[in-house]
């Protein structure tokens, strides 16, 4: 899969994200004992791209499940298709009444009934969530947990056993083990602690806003077109607005949707004017918007 930390780095850079030595020694590690990954940091920062990332450059279908509060097992492992197998039932009604046609009692006719079960609970009417279609899938697959820090910890719990031993037990069909084992990456924004239980399970992998050198080199890589000065002074800008006391500081995301939004405008440089009529494409609460203007002196200063 991968040959070495520096082979890593390179097969992401190919793909466009640029993985500095300490990600990359977490994924080529994880990679190798197959253990899952568990990605932390502020919102914006490449967390999920990382895991999109991993299955283009290892040529891994991936599947993604999305955490929310009140995320339960049904939603995530399995869930019956009670609809096809009421449909069935209607179908086969006339063949259901020749099975209990000649039963003696109503007890008789139940079993005789029960003992179809076969029938109407096999994989033909069972819908898969992610889990478990990353458990079955004949080829190895790259799974993503997202945001697991909005499930609530029961879920958390359940999920720790089902990522420990890659099986899950379907009461009407027995156990089914994965055939291939998935490389898991799990995200979280921090919206909870998450138990010393999954930490212990996983790999971890802190991932913050990235140094002035790394962010540009992020967006000479994600925004080709943008000139050196003024991808310099972006990232120049959005690093001081991040030093401010924001509620949200911008994202990596939110600093490449502004060096986009500037090349649309044939912007050169930064001024006052321009820099507030695209202010919205970094900051995105009003309190913020309001701080950020009342320190553009300070932001833009030494960039014209």
């Amino acid at each position: 899969m991968f040959q070495s930390v520096e082979d890593v780095q390179q097969q992401f850079k190919n793909a466009r994200y640029i993985a500095n030595r300490r990600i990359s020694t977490v994924v080529f590690l994880a990679a190798r004992m197959g253990r899952p990954v568990l990605i932390e940091g502020p919102a914006g920062v490449g967390k999920t791209e990382l895991a999109k990332t991993l299955a283009e450059v290892t040529a891994r279908h991936l599947i993604r499940l999305q955490c929310y509060e009140g995320l339960d097992e049904g939603k995530a492992l399995y869930e019956w298709k009670y609809a096809k197998q009421l449909l069935y039932t209607q179908l086969l009604r006339e063949r259901i009444g020749e099975l209990i046609a000649d039963a003696p009692s109503l007890p008789d006719a139940v079993a005789r009934i029960s003992g179809q079960d076969d029938a109407f609970f096999s994989h033909r009417f069972l819908a898969p969530r992610p889990l478990l279609q990353a458990i079955e899938s004949p080829d190895p697959v790259v799974l993503l947990v997202d945001e697991i820090d909005k499930a609530e910890p029961e879920f958390e719990a359940f999920l720790l056993e089902v990522l420990s031993d890659f099986q899950v037990s379907v009461p009407e069909l027995g156990t089914i083990r994965a055939t291939q084992i998935p490389l898991v990456v799990l995200t979280s924004n921090n919206a909870r602690e998450l138990s010393d239980g999954l930490k212990r399970r996983c790999l971890h992998l802190f991932i913050d806003f990235p140094p002035a050198d790394e962010e540009l080199a992020i967006i000479r890589l994600k925004v080709p077109e943008v000139s050196e000065r003024l991808a310099q002074t972006v990232v120049t800008a959005v690093q001081r607005i991040r030093g401010l006391e924001l509620r949200k500081a911008p994202s990596i995301s939110e600093s490449l949707d502004w060096a986009r939004s500037l090349v649309i405008l044939n912007a050169e440089t930064l001024d006052r004017e321009l820099v507030e009529s695209t202010l919205t494409m970094l900051v995105k609460h009003e309190k913020d918007l309001d701080r950020v203007k009342g320190a553009l002196d300070k932001v833009l200063a030494d960039l014209g």
